[in-house]
């Protein structure tokens, strides 16, 4: 998808507290104001440099300039399942279009090809659709090929950036017939914009307010049939009303190592990368299931090899550069292994608090919590307890050490894992 030129406002657009701005709808008088041409990405989130999209200069150049002015605060991630700027924009031109190319989701990519084969017989919109699961997993790309599977325009957005509902209705009044609304994160939208949205996904209509005080009106704008897209992280965060609404409700799941493989032989294909079977399984072990640390981890070899081999990615380059790197072969980083040295060496396999294990690490209990250890908890290496965090038995293996115990079993009651250490004690008490 090539990126595409917007026209905006630079005048100040503030209005008194509580007065929405309905200046941007059809019929509406603009305010004068100055203008200029910007050219944003194809997602449609973000500006970007004209001569990046032109084809002037390599998309890679303007990566590694944004790389560069990053926070150094941050602690950057190779195995992070967030897109940051520069590689949501290379992410766009790598995406599939169509239901054929998409790899992985078996099930889901069934049940879509059912609702949008119907929407096309009945030369109707397709149902209104929320994708749910963790970050990298496809739910944008999937909702770029609901539109291009219909033959459509796709408008994307997100759930912080509606921060008013004169921002939705806006918004909501250019879409054309068919069209699909995509907004990511959507379980972050503020309740006023949510009052804007249902009666337009059950009635095709917006209700708004012109005015204030004795002269104000009130608008029913009818609006073109369309489909809304949601995508959340955060199931549980969505409102009930807001999920109701939603004709099909599907969660993504993580990849196999199989699947995985494919989406880097493919990407190794548009990037104009030389790999071979070998290096492209060795890539997909280490992606955590995420399609998006494939892609990237895919990259970071191919830098490697580029510089320090022989421009092929094969099973011992992939190796050496995911290593370079701080990539091990379960996908763990740095960070990742200080949390099992923790948990094993330091505190000997004792439960760990969080906050004492933050503090062991430099670290916020929050970030461990919401981006460490969902991983750790999901590959088996540490069991949250409740008394504390306890690593299992695999966690001291992918270590080298000899796990105090050859298995973890539980309490007489039940409740609570105990490791060899504590078995020792129980048997001595």
């Amino acid at each position: 998808m090539s990126p595409r030129r917007e026209i905006i406002d630079n005048t100040d657009s503030s209005l008194p507290e509580g007065e929405e701005d309905f200046s941007a709808l059809p019929g509406r008088g603009a305010r004068n104001s100055p203008e200029k041409n910007r050219l944003i990405s194809a997602d449609g989130r973000r500006e970007i440099p004209e001569e990046y999209a032109s084809g002037e200069k390599d998309t890679t150049t303007y990566e590694s300039q944004a790389d560069s002015k990053a926070d150094s605060g941050k602690r950057e991630r190779a195995v992070s399942p967030l897109a940051d700027m520069p590689e949501e924009v290379l992410e766009a031109g790598l995406r599939p279009r169509y239901l054929t190319e998409f790899v992985g989701q078996r099930e889901l990519r069934e049940h879509l090809s059912i609702l949008i084969e119907a929407a096309r017989q009945r030369s109707q919109s397709v149902d209104h659709i929320l994708f749910a699961g963790p970050p990298g997993l496809g739910k944008t790309t999937l909702a770029s090929i609901v539109a291009n599977e219909m033959g459509t325009k796709i408008q994307v957005t997100s759930g912080p950036v509606l921060a008013r509902g004169g921002d939705l209705a806006a918004i909501l009044s250019g879409l054309a017939a068919g069209d699909v609304l995509f907004i990511d994160e959507i379980h972050r939208l503020s309740r006023a914009v949510e009052e804007v949205l249902y009666p337009a996904m059950e009635d095709q209509a917006i209700d708004i307010v012109i005015g204030k005080g004795p002269s104000a009106q009130a608008i029913r704008l009818t609006l073109p049939s369309f489909t809304l897209v949601g995508a959340t992280t955060r199931t549980g965060l969505v409102t009930g009303p807001l999920r109701d609404r939603f004709g099909f409700v599907a969660r993504l799941d993580h990849y196999g190592i199989e699947e995985l493989r494919a989406i880097v032989f493919r990407t190794a294909k548009l990037l104009d990368v030389l790999i071979d079977e070998e290096g492209a399984w060795e890539i997909a072990k280490r992606s955590r299931g995420t399609p998006r640390l494939a892609i990237r981890l895919l990259r970071r070899v191919r830098d490697f090899v580029q510089v320090r081999g022989r421009g092929v990615i094969t099973e011992e380059s992939a190796v050496q550069g995911c290593e370079i790197f701080g990539v091990d072969k379960l996908g763990l980083d740095n960070l990742d292994r200080q949390i099992l040295e923790v948990l094993c060496v330091r505190f000997e396999g004792r439960p760990v608090g969080l906050s004492t294990l933050a503090v062991s690490l430099g670290e916020e209990p929050d970030t461990l919590e919401d981006v460490y250890e969902p991983y750790l908890l999901r590959a088996g290496l540490i069991l949250r307890t409740p008394r504390g965090r306890v690593p299992s038995p695999a966690a001291w293996r992918h270590l080298g050490l000899e796990p105090p115990g050859s298995q973890l079993f539980y309490a007489s009651d039940g409740q609570e894992p105990q490791t060899g250490w504590q078995q020792s004690l129980t048997e001595e008490n």
